[in-house]
């Protein structure tokens, strides 16, 4: 692949990925309530790393065409969002120093972030959609190869972003636990709002 070919398809992907959504949510919260932001953010990696295989198989083409299973994996992905974010109301973290500790194990952390990017079908919209005006079928390298590379810039650039943010969050907030409840809360309503305007645009179509 050339290299302006990768250049334009990072610029596009990192306008999309600094757009708050889920993840954000999802990193924000991790920041807040845990000793260490990268089990979460290597769950929300890993969920597009499900994608990223399924793009390279050519599975999701098959998926996006069938109305079916969009809808299932929209449900699923909305119901999901909808438990995490009441989740997230019901306990706002507060994060000083003597209140800071592990709410979860790290494989559940790991598995959450997984589930929050995983089961988001708007990731497979993207990988959908993108992906197909950056790949050249009459290239010198496989449409599989570049679907994979595409992928793991998409993965590394979330990763780098999300990180970011949940460091940034849990080091601006850190001593401001009126503020950290507050963001928390308005996390959890962001997940809620995303979960509740995916069922009603899936099933309203």
């Amino acid at each position: 692949m050339e290299l302006t070919t990768l250049a334009a398809f990072l610029a596009v992907d990192l306008l999309l990925v600094f757009t708050p959504g889920a993840d954000w949510a999802y990193a924000i919260a991790a920041g807040l309530r845990d000793r260490s932001v990268v089990p979460a953010v290597a769950g929300l990696t890993a969920g597009y790393a499900g994608y990223t295989l399924l793009a390279v198989a050519g599975l999701v083409v098959i998926v996006a065409s069938s109305a079916t299973l969009l809808t299932a994996l929209t449900v699923a992905g909305a119901g999901y969002l909808v438990w995490l974010g009441w989740g997230v109301l019901r306990a706002p973290a507060a994060l000083t120093a003597s209140t800071a500790q592990v709410g979860s194990s790290r494989l559940r952390i790991v598995l959450k972030g997984a589930g929050t990017s995983g089961l988001n079908p708007k990731a497979l919209l993207l990988y959908f959609s993108l992906f197909p005006q950056f790949i050249d079928p009459a290239g010198g390298w496989p449409v599989a190869t570049q679907t994979g590379l595409l992928g793991v810039l998409h993965m590394t650039v979330c990763a780098m972003v999300y990180l970011a943010i949940g460091v940034l969050a849990r080091t601006v907030l850190r001593t401001r636990p009126s503020a950290a409840r507050a963001v928390t809360r308005v996390s959890g309503v962001m997940m809620i709002v995303i979960g509740g305007f995916l069922l009603v645009e899936r099933l309203a179509a």
